[in-house]
């Protein structure tokens, strides 16, 4: 910035502002967005995870590092097996980019790294593995490397002793695989510098906390079961300008449920959809909100915590910007908005009953160190001139020193008027004007307009005046009163700007030593945000409350309904599921094409799947026992990157589920067979059912939807009260067949694939002629091509040859009749006897 002056006239200064709303806390409103959109926040980095593990003695010790909000996770020792399965599941779920372990490693963990390590080169691409010496997870130097580590939710005034203490109620050090994943996983941060790699070396990783993750009481579902029941669906994003990178949710079961006003509320919805539980008590705690805000009295208070839910913005990045002092204007101001949302959602939840636990959680847990916060910033920060200049200012009042030169600098334009006319008294007369100018980090000059003689660098020269440089033909020096301007004022910009950064450092501070309850703010905040979506979607779609029976296996459904499908068709048909006992644990469905099977199976998986998130389910009534997995054999998800054939990936799906499904599973298999040889298909699919139908009670709940219906007339199951033959009701029409969508007990009599056929347009000629074809198998007589295509062809091949005879000139001498006869007339004539 400049202040000009010139004799004459005195330049309009920076007046005094008007109409600046005060922002002391607590006030009407939070501060308005200004121009430039401040609202709206940074975009993110993408996130990452880096993964540390270490396996010893069948225990497993995990911990991970989320760049997203700058927190460390642990998993306290945890048993596994040989096949490491508990560490498959930890990657399914976390998808890290890279997987930090010892390079010393026994044998079971080295198969399972090179195992991994061969993903890196196939679609989705596989973690990077790295392998660090093994001193670096030394139990000794692991437990030194956490308890020496910088974090700035420990307070700076707490002694050793007592940060030892902090952490130890926060890391379970009696966890020695933990302790020393937690070591090798900083060694590896503090290395590779995650997310500070252009900060300078004294600048550390950021870590704003440690969580503990379990994998207790979760419920097994894989990527196939994901993608086959929609619970996610990514479509590529229809605006051209993300065509590239920009995804977005497709129709799907997370996309209809996805209500959330905040975008942690969205992360953390996406998290229980790929953790369901199988904890009642949880489970329990997350409807008795949702049912709350189902009653028509709660609607308002819905409404109004949804808004304020929408304040709630990205504080982890902003207190990461904290820690690495590269805070912004807008952080400020989005952080008072979080907070005065925060306390407006303390304020309400206080207001509601207190035997629900997550009202209680946020009446008592957002505590007033947030009143607190939000005072500083509003006492402080001057959100309309930070906005003006793109840089932190403060409020009037708050440091006398840097208020009287703030006022000097409101000054000076009138005061270098004054200066300016007693320089020009002192110049040459052929010098008409001149005017004492202020430019930040230079100082105070006398400048001078070029004159006409003033041609050569040696014409610039005036006595009593230091020249100092040119521009825009104007001569700047320095004289004795500038020199004295800098010694009395100094350079007043630069000290006004490095005082307000000494005063928004120490806000920093004060925020970052609250810096847990306000991370709390965001994880109870979110858990509200995600229930109340959940209960949005429950209003509008009519969905009902699933009821918990640790007593029952399986589930038991009463006019449940395809959450999807019943959005997309008009009408929709619900079926009642039960198989919450001994009694028919394995279900053979049949009927014909397009009757519903397949709607059916998932419909029973996704009820399943919603109530094991906590959520209200689409039947009228839902009483769900003990589930541990649900595995699918629904649609073949073919990749060519896999090398593998469509019926080699039905295969490994079915395997997944024989190898691993237990007496709690949820078994749902459609048209398993049907991309081989009929017979060896069906063979497969017999032997798969009578494999489980052989282990009694311990068989899993199996869903069969197929079109073998030899499996029923060869008898190739056992007869027994484990087997249960359901179909879909159909009834024939004339020639037309009328589907009921409704599921009842029996056998279909014939798969109608001839109706189905005609419904996507085949030519009636060769749907008659598929199912004469088919009778004809059926009955076990030869299949003879018929006469009527063979005198259809007689006729054409005759037609050519009387067209070539007529083509040619009888009266040619040269023409050879023989020679026609041998070549043209003799080898047609099997086609045209």
């Amino acid at each position: 910035m400049a202040f000009r002056a010139t004799p004459g006239r005195t330049p309009p200064g920076p007046g005094p502002r008007s109409g600046i709303p005060s922002a002391s806390f607590p006030s009407p409103q939070p501060p308005m967005a200004g121009p430039g959109g401040i609202e709206e926040e940074d975009e993110e980095e993408p996130a990452e995870i880096h993964l540390c593990v270490l396996w010893s003695s069948g225990y497993l010790g995990i911990a991970y590092y989320d760049t997203s909000d700058s927190t460390i996770h642990f998993m306290p020792d945890a048993p596994d097996h040989e096949s490491l399965k508990l560490l498959q599941r930890v990657l399914d779920e976390i998808n890290p980019q890279s997987v930090v372990t010892s390079a010393k490693q026994d044998e079971a963990m080295t198969r399972f790294l090179g195992k991994l390590a061969s993903e890196e080169h196939r679609e989705p691409k596989g973690p990077e593995i790295i392998l660090l010496p093994s001193v670096d997870f030394g139990p000794e130097i692991s437990k030194q490397r956490l308890l020496s580590g910088n974090y700035s939710f420990i307070s700076d005034s707490m002694t050793a002793t007592e940060k030892i203490l902090f952490l130890s109620s926060i890391i379970p050090f009696d966890c020695v695989l933990t302790v020393r994943a937690l070591g090798g996983l900083l060694k590896f941060l503090s290395r590779r510098r995650i997310g500070v790699e252009l900060e300078d070396y004294d600048v550390g990783v950021p870590i704003l906390g440690f969580k503990k993750f379990v994998l207790t009481h979760l419920v097994s579902i894989d990527q196939d079961t994901y993608s086959v029941l929609q619970i996610f669906k990514s479509e590529s994003h229809p605006s051209v300008y993300k065509v590239a990178s920009g995804l977005k949710e497709g129709l799907s079961l997370f996309g209809i449920l996805n209500r959330c006003r905040c975008k942690w509320g969205q992360k953390l919805l996406r998290l229980w959809f790929t953790r369901p539980t199988r904890e009642l008590r949880e489970l329990n705690s997350r409807l008795d909100v949702i049912q709350f805000f189902l009653m028509p009295q709660n609607l308002d208070m819905a409404q109004m915590l949804h808004r304020l839910l929408s304040h709630i913005k990205n504080v982890p990045l902003i207190l990461k910007r904290m820690k690495l002092s590269h805070t912004k204007v807008s952080d400020w101001q989005v952080l008072y908005k979080t907070v005065y949302s925060a306390l407006g959602l303390r304020d309400a939840c206080r207001s509601l009953p207190q035997s629900i636990q997550l009202f209680q959680d946020i009446a008592q847990e957002f505590s007033d160190d947030l009143h607190h916060i939000a005072s500083l910033i509003g006492k402080v920060v001057d959100f309309e001139e930070s906005l003006a200049e793109n840089r932190f200012t403060v409020l009037p009042n708050i440091d006398p020193d840097i208020d009287a030169k703030k006022r000097r600098l409101i000054g000076l334009p009138s005061f270098l008027t004054e200066v300016a006319q007693k320089e020009l008294e002192n110049l040459d007369s052929r010098i008409p004007s001149c005017s004492v100018i202020y430019i930040p980090l230079i100082g105070f000059l006398l400048s001078i307009p070029r004159l006409p003689f003033m041609v050569e660098a040696s014409d610039f020269e005036i006595e009593g005046l230091d020249f100092m440089f040119l521009s825009e033909d104007k001569l700047h020096y320095r004289s004795a009163r500038t020199k004295e301007l800098d010694t009395l004022l100094g350079d007043l910009h630069c000290e006004i700007r490095d005082q307000e950064t000494l005063l928004m450092y120490q806000l920093q501070c004060q925020v970052l030593a609250r810096a847990s309850v306000l991370t709390r703010v965001l994880d109870l905040a979110s858990r509200l945000d995600v229930l109340l979506a959940l209960a949005s979607a429950a209003r509008d779609y009519g969905y009902s409350r699933p009821h918990y029976s640790p007593c029952i296996h399986g589930v038991r459904i009463r006019n449940g309904r395809h959450p999807l499908m019943e959005l997309c068709a008009r009408t929709f048909v619900p079926n009642s599921t039960d198989c919450g006992g001994d009694q028919g644990r394995v279900k053979v469905i049949t009927g014909p094409n397009s009757s519903g099977k397949s709607i059916y199976l998932k419909q029973v998986g996704l009820i399943t799947f919603m109530a094991l998130v906590g959520s209200f389910v689409p039947a009228e009534e839902a009483e769900i026992g003990v589930i541990d997995a649900i595995f699918t054999r629904i649609h073949s998800c073919e990749s060519i990157s896999l090398g593998l054939s469509t019926f080699m990936i039905d295969l490994n799906q079915v395997a997944k589920a024989v190898n691993n499904a237990t007496e709690h599973s949820l078994v749902l298999i459609d048209e398993f067979g049907k991309g081989t040889n009929s017979v060896d298909g069906l063979a497969l699919l017999a032997a798969v059912l009578r494999h489980w139908l052989a282990l009694g009670p311990s068989c899993p709940h199996v869903f069969v939807a197929t079109n073998f219906l030899s499996l029923v007339q060869l008898q190739l199951l056992p007869q027994g009260p484990l087997v249960q033959y359901l179909t879909m009701e159909t009834c024939e029409d004339g020639e037309d067949l009328v589907f009921f969508y409704q599921l009842c007990q029996g056998v279909a009599s014939a798969s109608h694939a001839s109706h189905t056929a005609a419904q996507a347009g085949l030519p009636d000629p060769l749907i008659a002629r598929g199912k004469e074809v088919s009778d004809l198998i059926r009955s076990g007589k030869p299949i003879k091509a018929t006469n009527e295509l063979l005198r259809r062809n007689q006729m054409e091949n005759c037609q050519a040859l009387v067209d070539t005879f007529l083509k040619l000139d009888l009266e040619d001498p040269t023409l050879d009749l023989d020679i026609f006869i041998s070549q043209e007339v003799l080898p047609a004539a099997p086609t045209i006897l």
